[in-house]
């Protein structure tokens, strides 16, 4: 089932390296439907991943689950492309995105990263003042993110041409996680220290730049075909607080990794009305989530990017009908433009059906576009 979809995806030369080399030839275009989206070039249907598309509300990740933690199946290679194939096996989607946890890495820096059930993620010794940001080592411990690399190593031999993605947390978003010590919906204590003491929070930044720039870069050494950029809590801030303390770390570490010629995709919640500051990233591809239309996002952000997006992640609770002329509306705020990746506005929800997943990939691969375009 796995090669069947690789080969309806796409076939030789997956990521399609960008900016010829030493005054070489450059490569040939991507043949893979999303990443050649993800270049903004011709496609035959819209591509579709989701995001948080290996989870809760499959089973078979639910039986994995009853024997193993979450940290254990992320650290152990293995288990990691085991549920990173779940849904490729199940759907008609258009690449797969390696399963880990945006958190963990943080151990390169020293921090203790634990999961606790029914509590979320938390960190036993957050950041609080200058001289926790001092004893952090000036070299990230890499060896902590080893087993993802090898999940993604061994993801690419099982899927071959099918795209794999890779991702990171932003450094603002592992910033304010490192910094609070768990997850929190507007992350005060974070904030204040970014505002009382700028300093510590761009020496931190500083830290978390080059973990995220080295992390990315790895794994586009073991295979990652694209990356995702996950820059979750960016939307608390304020359009000026989000172009001092967040923004230029998101450009560099977007300018290191895109001399690989990967394709960089951002991810922010809660956006809206700041695409133009989201441009500047230097990102190929910008999510876009349910709370902005589509069409008016991506004239905000120029049409130098591709966009994904942007189906509210509850519709996918709805009865079939109502999933159908929801992404439907989706399908026309893009407008059959070149350069658009179906996806939830964030991630599956875990009582979403199954059933509901596979209609909805076989219905945003039913419209070819030039179709699309003649029924609206």
């Amino acid at each position: 089932m796995v090669m069947r979809r690789q080969q309806a995806s796409g076939a030789s030369d997956p990521r399609g390296k960008g900016a010829p080399v030493g005054g070489q030839e450059p490569p040939p275009a991507p043949q893979a439907r999303f990443l050649r989206a993800c270049r903004r070039l011709p496609v035959d249907r819209t591509p579709i991943w989701l995001m948080r598309q290996a989870g809760r509300y499959m089973k078979e990740y639910r039986a994995l689950r009853e024997r193993h933690k979450l940290l254990e199946i992320i650290q152990t290679p293995e288990l990691s492309c085991q549920v990173t194939l779940q849904p490729i096996e199940a759907f008609d989607l258009d690449a797969a995105i390696i399963f880990a946890d945006i958190l963990p890495p943080l151990g390169c820096l020293g921090l203790k990263v634990g999961f606790h059930a029914g509590e979320g993620p938390a960190i036993a010794n957050p950041i609080r003042a200058a001289a926790d940001v001092r004893r952090l080592p000036r070299e990230p411990l890499v060896d902590v993110y080893a087993p993802t690399l090898q999940a993604i190593e061994l993801t690419k031999r099982e899927i071959g041409s099918l795209p794999l993605i890779g991702f990171s947390g932003a450094p603002f978003t592992l910033g304010c996680c490192a910094v609070e010590g768990e997850t929190s919906r507007d992350f005060l204590v974070a904030r204040e220290l970014m505002f009382r003491r700028p300093e510590v929070w761009h020496e931190l930044m500083d830290h978390l730049t080059e973990l995220v720039a080295r992390y990315l870069l790895d794994q586009v050494r073991s295979g990652a075909d694209a990356l995702q950029l996950f820059d979750t809590w960016a939307g608390i801030l304020s359009p000026s607080a989000y172009r001092t303390y967040a923004l230029p770390y998101v450009r560099r570490v977007i300018s290191r990794v895109s001399q690989t010629g990967c394709p960089l995709l951002y991810f922010s919640a809660t956006m809206g009305g700041r695409e133009g500051l989201v441009a500047e990233t230097g990102a190929d591809v910008v999510g876009v989530d349910w709370r902005v239309d589509l069409g008016v996002a991506w004239t905000r952000l120029g049409s130098a990017v591709a966009v994904q997006g942007n189906l509210d992640p509850a519709v996918m609770l709805a009865d079939w009908p109502e999933v159908q002329r929801q992404v439907e509306g989706v399908l026309k705020s893009a407008g059959g433009r070149r350069g658009h990746i179906f996806n939830l506005g964030h991630g599956v929800l875990p009582a979403t059906e199954p059933d509901t997943v596979r209609r909805l990939a076989d219905y945003v691969h039913g419209f070819a576009l030039e179709q699309a375009a003649e029924r609206w």
